[in-house]
């Protein structure tokens, strides 16, 4: 699952024209499933590994998981705060875990660049996303 969805979303933008190597991309949540903090079996870091795999600079956001955990199990310095994400120019954004939290991000905002929003999870409106599995 982990190669497609990263080939999807490069795809998608690619057709947006946007330069796929060190473009910023974000995924939001890493743990094994939604409102949970655990970060065993996770395959969201399969999707992470593979948009790394094509140059793109990929940022973690997951409020439920702890940046300690996730630091020493896969190397990624976690970040916790949504305050951190709003600075940022993504080029990509995947929706990976379905915390509630997510649901209520203003995802029109980390649109304004013109990035992709892929949605793993299937819980936003179609509006507001570029695809979904």
């Amino acid at each position: 699952m982990g190669a497609f969805v990263a080939n999807q979303l490069v795809k998608l933008m690619i057709k947006k024209e946007h330069k796929i190597n060190n473009s910023h991309v974000l995924v939001l949540g890493i743990t094994f499933k939604e409102n949970c903090p655990d970060i065993r079996n996770s395959k969201v870091i399969d999707i992470i590994n593979e948009l790394k795999s094509f140059g793109c600079l990929v940022d973690v956001f997951d409020p439920w998981a702890d940046k300690e955990d996730v630091k020493h199990e896969y190397g990624i310095d976690l970040l916790c705060n949504i305050d951190e994400i709003k600075d940022k120019s993504y080029k990509g954004v995947v929706l990976a875990v379905a915390h509630n939290q997510f649901k209520e991000l203003d995802f029109p905002s980390l649109r304004t660049n013109g990035a992709v929003i892929y949605d793993v999870k299937g819980i936003l409106k179609r509006e507001l996303i570029d695809n979904r599995l």
